[in-house]
């Protein structure tokens, strides 16, 4: 994961207002677009809750950061400067990860659209988000709640929720992640099942290694299954720092990596030296240099 080049955090703290309960800022947001790294980590963190991004990240001249409504357009504006100091401050760059989450948790959870600024409930609710997300990328409970630890104040005030309380948040999703991930890695999986029940020509020995090849790849660190059309019976997942990886008998291969294009309609390719080059659509599609689908993702 690229969340080295992402040097983003907030302040959340109780004398700052907006429609998050951040800033005050009224400014048009600024032209200047954030960075490929935070842009990543965003599409990291909508690809781990199966949503579409419907809000543009911005760097902007505010004092911190805020999910904020302008013009009936939802944005999440950032100050480089002050986000790496934070980043700095909590000496690991899970702060900034967990900032950014805590925003998209408050647009997802509707807190922009209504008005009347912060206040404790809709915080702990984004607090909660972020320790969700934090889990499924796979950060410790420690680095979920490092900037929050560091930048919230100790009593409840009537904007935000005192810092046991949002530590307390935290921990409530990171659980509640943790959980998910270990039921998911005691269930049988679909594609296993399918290839268990149905007729093979293939060894027992070889569908045994398989299986234990693929119990290696770690879940807290699989973005996505992905399904190639002329390799049906393979197993491929994108990882959480964005590389193509191919579970075999021998173990598991980096084959290639996912980055991003200027098409909106396919804005993923993989970069690979041993395929060919393919476009993921929005949609989760994958397609070949003429257009013809060739597998998707789950």
């Amino acid at each position: 994961m690229n969340k080295l080049i992402l040097m983003l955090g907030i302040a959340l703290v109780p004398a700052l207002a907006s429609a998050d309960g951040l800033v005050t800022d009224t400014r048009t947001p600024s032209s200047d677009v954030a960075t490929t790294g935070a842009r990543d980590i965003v599409q990291e963190i909508i690809n781990v809750v199966g949503l579409k991004a419907r809000f543009e990240l911005r760097a902007a001249d505010i004092d911190n950061a805020a999910a904020v409504v302008y013009n009936g357009k939802r944005y999440i504006l950032y100050n480089e400067r002050f986000l790496s100091e934070i980043n700095n401050a909590v000496h690991t760059d899970w702060g900034g990860v967990s900032i950014i989450a805590h925003e998209i948790g408050h647009h997802l959870n509707g807190h922009t659209l209504a008005r009347g600024g912060s206040n404790p409930a809709d915080e702990l609710e984004a607090d909660e988000f972020s320790g969700f997300v934090l889990r499924k990328l796979g950060a410790s409970l420690a680095e979920a709640q490092a900037a929050i630890n560091l930048l919230s104040e100790e009593e409840t005030s009537s904007t935000h929720p005192g810092r046991n309380y949002r530590l307390a948040a935290i921990s409530k999703g990171w659980r509640s992640a943790n959980d998910q991930l270990v039921a998911s890695a005691k269930a049988p999986q679909p594609d296993q099942t399918a290839i268990a029940t149905r007729p093979t020509q293939q060894r027992p020995a070889i569908a045994q290694q398989r299986r234990t090849a693929s119990s290696r790849v770690d879940s807290r660190y699989i973005l996505t299954k992905v399904h190639f059309s002329n390799a049906p019976n393979e197993e491929f997942y994108v990882t959480t720092r964005l590389q193509l990886v191919h579970v075999t008998d021998k173990g598991i291969k980096v084959i290639g990596k996912l980055a991003r294009t200027n098409d909106p309609d396919y804005p993923y390719y993989f970069q690979s030296n041993v395929m060919q080059t393919l476009f993921v659509s929005e949609r989760g599609a994958v397609v070949n240099k003429k257009g013809q689908r060739v597998g998707y993702f789950t």
